[in-house]
């Protein structure tokens, strides 16, 4: 048989945050003279999702519904400092940013709605629905965008907020190197099953197993689609992609992304896919960083398979057809 099959796994932890003498990022919150809410941020959005995130956290705070949240990541220019979308940090540090401006903002709120109803500010609730009422007596309320148009046109209130999450940094105990190098500790563990030709080198990626303790999920459906994203990626790095040539001579290398070797829809493969949640304590409602290490677990996972289903401990990436060959040829002479 030409093809043969194997199955491998691999596991990692990943940290949330990093420590670089502080590793702030600040949110600013304010109400519209409608009643709708507009977060503020110098956070990068590339597509993982983090605008998303935010509308919910400052949703959830405030207690308010979820399309009527606006955020905007401006420029450094014009927004609030942020550190950057890197380090798996975005939803960890930005969500704490939000929350805290979100609170504020939401203080200011009800204290115009309190004085719009006559009522101490303790007394109200927001219902999650565009309403802020009296404790036990529903009734007695008033809509957040009546309260938003008090607070402007004839309160004279901003209703705003400022927020900031800073991890201070740690150094390092002279005696043992002891040091808190970031604010969380995300999990993952990956099988792949896959088919290697021995005749052509060729690998096949059959399906992976991944399963991930992440905190909790704010957004289930989008960290799904993060952890099958990064497989995708894991897969590219571990059977395609190379910033150096396929061969001894540097000739050899792609020019431009036109012939940058990755791979396309048709070579992705099945997901199977579970999240584990444990909220940690310092965690935007409970939530830890996933975006990179998702494309960590697969890669180690898919040359532990290769190695399992013939014999060939590839230590470079990618694992092409012509490296697994070779030390097939290898191994076939010293025998």
């Amino acid at each position: 048989m030409a093809k043969q099959f194997g199955r491998g796994m691999a596991a990692v932890n990943y940290p949330t945050g990093m420590n670089l003498g502080g590793d702030p990022s600040q949110a600013l919150v304010h109400a519209t003279t409608t009643g709708n809410f507009m977060v503020t941020l110098s956070s990068v959005d590339l597509g993982q999702g983090i605008k998303t995130i935010a509308a919910q956290v400052c949703a959830e705070t405030i207690g308010i519904p979820y399309d009527t949240v606006i955020v905007e990541t401006a420029d450094t220019d014009t927004g609030p400092h942020c550190m950057g979308t890197f380090a798996s940090r975005g939803t960890h540090r930005v969500g704490n940013a939000v929350i805290m401006a979100a609170k504020e903002a939401k203080a200011v709120l009800m204290e115009a709605a309190a004085e719009e109803l006559e009522v101490d500010p303790a007394d109200l609730q927001t219902d999650g629905k565009g309403n802020i009422h009296v404790v036990g007596a529903p009734d007695r309320s008033i809509t957040v965008m009546d309260t938003a148009i008090a607070a402007h046109f004839s309160q004279g209130k901003t209703i705003s907020g400022r927020g900031i999450f800073l991890k201070e940094r740690s150094y390092p105990v002279p005696e043992t190197g002891e040091m808190n190098p970031d604010s969380a500790q995300s999990h993952a563990c990956t099988i792949a099953e896959v088919e290697v030709d021995i005749e052509t080198g060729e690998v096949d990626v059959l399906k992976l197993y991944s399963a991930y303790e992440i905190g909790r999920s704010l957004h289930p459906e989008m960290t799904r689609q993060q952890i099958v994203g990064g497989a995708w990626m894991g897969i590219s790095h571990t059977l395609y992609e190379t910033t150096e040539p396929y061969y001894p001579v540097r000739d050899h290398g792609p020019t431009d992304f036109q012939q940058y070797l990755m791979p396309g829809p048709m070579d992705s493969t099945d997901f199977e896919v579970a999240v584990i949640e444990r909220p940690a304590a310092n965690g935007p409602y409970g939530a830890k960083g996933i975006g990179e290490m998702t494309a960590n677990s697969p890669i180690g996972a898919i040359a532990n398979a290769i190695f399992d289903a013939c014999g060939v401990r590839v230590m470079g990436l990618p694992i092409t057809p012509e490296k697994i060959l070779r030390q097939l040829d290898e191994q076939a002479a010293s025998q």
